[in-house]
C-alpha cells in the first residue's frame, strides 16, 4: 500500500469516527447492530450521559386474553430487544436504580423504539425503586446481650426466645415474612387509612389486628414478644417515615443477569392469593408442554386459576370437598378492618390448596382439605390397615385431591397423614410423598398411585411412618425403640419428635429427604426399605452455626440436598461427607456438619448485625435437575422473596434475576419446563407465581390480582 493510500483510509477513518459520534448518530450505529423482527421491539436507551447500561424495558398491553407484560435488560451499550409479543399496543418504559420511570410510550411489535432514561432527582426518589431488602435491612433487632428475653415485665422479649437466632427466625421464614413480604412500600409505611397515632409503635399495635391473618399475625407476636416486637417495626417505620434512607443501593444486572427475559401475566382476582404454580412433572419437565399451569390459593379461595399461555387466557376450576361440614376460612376471625378492605372477608376456602403436582399422565394432584379434621376408622387404633397398627393417627388437616384433565373431575383421597408439599418418587409404583409440614403429626406419608389407579383403593393404597432412627447402628428397622421425651439407649432405636416441611424424593438412590423447621432446624433422611411401614429408617442433620431455620427445599440428580435458611444464607448438604450416619449420636442430629455448605444470601445484613448472611427471607429452594432454564444441569434457586427475584447459585456465584416490574415479587415455588426440546432458549425456562398472601401490597395496590412470571435465559442480550 503506498503513502498516499494510507493517507486517504486515514482520513477516511476519521471522518467515520467523527460521524459516529456526532449527536444522533451513536444510537443509529448501534441500532445497526440489532435485529427487530416482526414480533420484537428493540433500540437503544440513553440517559443523561450517553447509553444505559443494565436497566430494564417493560412492555404492558391489556389487549390479551390477561394483561401480559415482558421485560429485559439493556446491554453494556443500552440497547435491547423485546422479542416474541404478541400482536397487541403496548405501552413501554425504562425503569433502573438510579433512576425513576421514564414517561410511557405507546408501541406495537417490529419496531424500533429508542428510549430515554429520567435520572432519579434525589436519593429519595431513586430508592423507591429499591428492592424491599434494602428497606427491610434498616430495621435495628434486638441485641445479643437481650436474649433470653425477659418477658412483659423485663425487656418484652418472649422468654421463649432462647436466642437470637430464634427471634430472628420468627421475623423472617418462620414467622412475618413466611406469608408476605417485608420492606416494600406497603409494609415500610403506615396507611393513612389505618388511622392516626402518635408513633410507629401504636400504629403497628393496630396495623396487626388487620384481617382476616390477625389471629396468625398476633400469635407470631406473642411467641416473638409483643411489646419488643412493636418497638422494633415501630421504631423501623418511624424512622423511615422521618427521611431515613437505605445504606446501601442495588447494583444493576451483570453478566449473564442482563440475559434474562420475562414475562408475566395476571390470573385470578383481587381477592385471591397463589401460594404456588405447576406447569409439568418435575421428574419429565416434557410433559404438558405448552400445556396450561394450575395454581394452589390455599386460605383464599377453592377457585383455582388456569393460565393457557400459548393463548393468553384464564379459566378456573372449583375443587370440591367430600363432606359440606368441611370448615371454611371465611370464619376467620377478624379483630378488626383491614385498611384496605374494610371488614369485608376476602378468604372463603374449604379446600385450603396448597401445592399441586402434575404425574407423568398429565393429571394435576393437590394437597387439599375435603372433610373436618376427625380422621375414620381405618386409620386409628383397631384398624387392619398396617400403618396403623404400628402408628396410629387421629387427625389430619389437609388430604389429596387429583384433577383428572381429560375429564375434568377431580378425586379426592381421604388420608390418615396430613398433607402440605407432596412430590412424585422414582420408584415403579410412582409414589407420591408428601410432607406433613409441621410436627403435629411426626409421620411421613404416601399414596401408591399404581395402586391407587388399579384399584381406586384409597385405604389399601397409603401409608405412613414414624420417623426412626437407626441409634444402635443395626442397619434395619426392629420393632422396639425409645420415644422422642425418654434418653437415647445405645441398644434401641430411638424416634424424633419432627416432621417434614418441604420434601424431595433422591433420583440418586430413591431416598425421601425432607426439611424440619425451626433453630436449628435439620435435614431429614428416610429410606423407605421393603415394606416402608415397618421398614423405614430416618436419619436427621441438624443445620449448624452460623445458620438455622432451613424451609421449603429440593434435592439435585446426585443427591446433595439444598434449602434456603432463616439465617440468611442458602445451604447445601451432601451426605456423602460424612463419617458417621447411624450408631447413638444420630439421635441428636448433631453428626455430620462437614456435609453442609453455607452460602450467605446477596443482599444487605439487618443494619446492626455483623453475622454472616443477609436479611433475605427465601421460602424456598428448587433444583433444575434438567436444565430447564440454561444456567446449568444441577443449578439450584432460591426464591429471592426479600432481593424480588430468583437467586441462582452458578459455580460458586450468585446470578439474580430481578423482576423489576410490579415490584413486591414473591414467590414460594417454581418448576421448569421444556415445551421444545429443539427450541433453543425459547423452547424452555422457570416458571412461578406470587406467593404473597397480601396482593394488595404489590405495586399497583388495591385491586392488583396475583401474576404468574415465566423466566427464560437468551445466549445474549439482543437474541430475538
Amino acid at each position: 500500500m503506498t503513502t498516499k493510500s494510507r493517507l486517504y483510509l486515514s482520513v477516511a477513518a476519521l471522518a467515520l469516527a467523527a460521524l459516529l459520534n456526532a449527536p444522533g448518530t451513536q444510537v443509529s450505529a448501534q441500532q445497526a447492530a440489532i435485529h427487530v423482527g416482526a414480533n420484537d421491539l428493540g433500540g437503544v436507551v440513553t440517559g443523561p450521559n450517553g447509553p444505559e447500561a443494565g436497566v430494564w424495558v417493560i412492555a404492558e398491553t391489556t389487549e390479551l386474553g390477561t394483561k401480559m407484560s415482558k421485560m429485559v435488560v439493556t446491554d453494556d451499550q443500552g440497547r435491547y430487544v423485546l422479542p416474541d409479543l404478541p400482536k397487541a399496543n403496548y405501552s413501554v418504559w425504562v425503569r433502573g436504580y438510579g433512576l425513576v420511570d421514564s414517561p410511557k410510550v405507546q408501541s406495537a411489535p417490529g419496531k424500533t423504539l429508542n428510549l430515554t432514561a429520567v435520572k432519579a432527582p434525589n436519593a429519595a426518589a431513586a430508592a423507591q425503586y429499591y428492592p424491599a431488602i434494602y428497606w427491610f435491612a434498616m430495621m435495628k433487632v434486638p441485641d445479643k446481650s437481650q436474649f433470653p428475653g425477659t418477658g412483659p415485665a423485663g425487656n418484652g422479649i418472649s422468654p421463649n426466645m432462647k436466642t437470637q437466632g430464634e427471634f430472628l427466625d420468627m421475623v423472617r421464614t418462620d414467622g412475618c415474612a413466611t406469608c408476605h413480604q417485608m420492606g416494600n412500600k406497603a409494609t415500610r409505611e403506615i396507611p393513612a387509612a389505618l388511622g392516626t397515632f402518635q408513633n410507629g409503635f401504636e400504629a403497628w399495635t393496630r396495623r396487626v389486628q388487620s384481617g382476616q391473618a390477625a389471629t396468625n399475625m398476633v400469635n407470631n407476636l406473642d411467641r416473638m414478644g409483643t411489646s419488643a416486637s412493636l418497638r422494633m417495626f415501630g421504631d423501623w417505620t418511624d424512622r423511615i417515615a422521618k427521611g431515613e434512607l437505605p445504606a446501601t443501593a442495588p447494583e444493576r444486572p451483570q453478566g449473564v443477569e442482563r440475559n434474562v427475559v420475562i414475562t408475566v401475566y395476571d390470573w385470578a382476582t383481587p381477592a385471591t392469593y397463589l401460594h404456588d404454580s405447576i406447569s409439568t412433572d418435575r421428574r419429565n419437565p416434557t410433559i404438558n408442554a405448552n400445556g396450561p399451569l394450575y395454581g394452589s390459593t390455599e386460605n383464599s379461595t377453592d377457585e383455582l386459576p388456569v393460565l393457557d399461555p400459548a393463548h393468553n387466557t384464564i379459566t378456573r376450576v372449583k375443587i370440591p370437598v367430600r363432606d359440606p361440614k368441611t370448615p371454611s376460612t371465611k370464619d376467620d376471625p377478624m379483630l378488626a378492618p383491614s385498611p384496605y378492605n374494610g371488614d369485608n372477608p376476602l378468604w372463603d376456602s374449604q379446600a385450603v390448596v396448597h401445592n399441586p403436582m402434575y404425574d407423568e399422565q398429565g393429571n394435576v394432584w393437590f394437597t387439599a382439605r375435603i372433610r373436618p379434621p376427625a380422621n375414620p376408622d381405618f386409620c386409628k387404633k383397631g384398624s387392619d390397615l398396617e400403618s396403623a397398627k404400628l402408628f396410629p393417627l387421629a387427625t389430619s388437616g389437609r388430604q389429596l385431591a387429583m384433577l383428572d384433565r381429560k375429564t375434568g373431575k377431580f378425586t379426592l383421597i381421604n388420608t390418615c397423614f396430613p398433607t402440605h408439599h407432596l412430590q412424585f418418587g422414582y420408584d415403579k409404583n410412582d409414589t407420591l410423598w408428601t410432607s406433613a409440614g409441621g410436627p403435629a403429626a411426626n409421620v411421613v406419608g404416601w399414596l401408591d398411585t399404581k395402586m391407587f389407579r388399579e384399584t381406586g383403593d384409597e385405604q389399601k393404597s397409603q401409608g405412613w411412618t414414624a420417623l426412626i432412627v437407626d441409634t444402635n447402628g443395626k442397619g434395619k428397622r426392629e420393632g422396639e425403640y425409645t420415644e422422642p421425651n425418654q434418653p437415647i439407649d445405645p441398644a434401641k432405636q430411638h424416634r424424633i419428635n419432627a416432621a417434614f416441611y418441604g420434601v424431595a424424593p433422591s433420583p440418586a438412590d430413591n431416598t425421601v429427604w425432607g426439611s424440619s423447621l425451626g433453630v436449628p432446624g435439620s435435614m431429614i433422611r428416610l429410606d423407605p426399605g421393603a415394606n416402608p411401614p415397618d421398614t423405614a429408617l430416618a436419619e436427621i442433620y441438624n443445620v449448624p452455626a452460623p445458620g438455622y431455620g432451613p424451609r421449603v427445599m429440593d434435592i439435585d440428580s446426585q443427591g446433595v440436598v439444598w434449602t434456603p435458611l432463616a439465617s440468611g444464607h442458602f445451604a447445601s448438604f451432601d451426605r456423602r461427607k460424612c463419617k458417621v450416619v447411624n450408631g447413638p449420636t444420630a439421635g441428636t442430629g448433631n453428626q455430620c456438619p462437614e456435609g453442609w455448605t453455607l452460602y450467605p444470601f446477596p443482599g444487605p445484613q439487618f443494619s446492626n448485625l455483623t453475622e454472616s448472611g443477609s436479611a433475605e427471607a427465601a421460602y424456598g429452594g428448587w433444583v433444575d435437575q434438567h436444565d430447564t432454564l440454561g444456567l446449568g444441569k444441577d443449578v439450584p434457586i432460591a426464591t429471592g422473596n426479600e432481593n424480588e427475584g430468583m437467586l441462582a447459585i452458578v459455580n460458586g456465584k450468585w446470578v439474580t434475576l430481578r423482576v423489576p416490574y410490579p415490584m413486591g415479587f414473591y414467590a414460594k415455588g417454581m418448576d421448569g419446563r421444556i415445551d421444545d426440546p429443539n427450541g433453543g432458549w425459547k423452547g424452555r425456562g422457570v416458571w412461578t407465581t406470587a406467593g404473597n398472601r397480601t396482593p394488595f401490597h404489590v405495586e399497583g395496590g388495591k385491586g392488583n390480582v396475583p401474576k404468574v412470571y415465566h423466566f427464560q435465559m437468551r445466549p445474549d442480550p439482543l437474541a430475538d
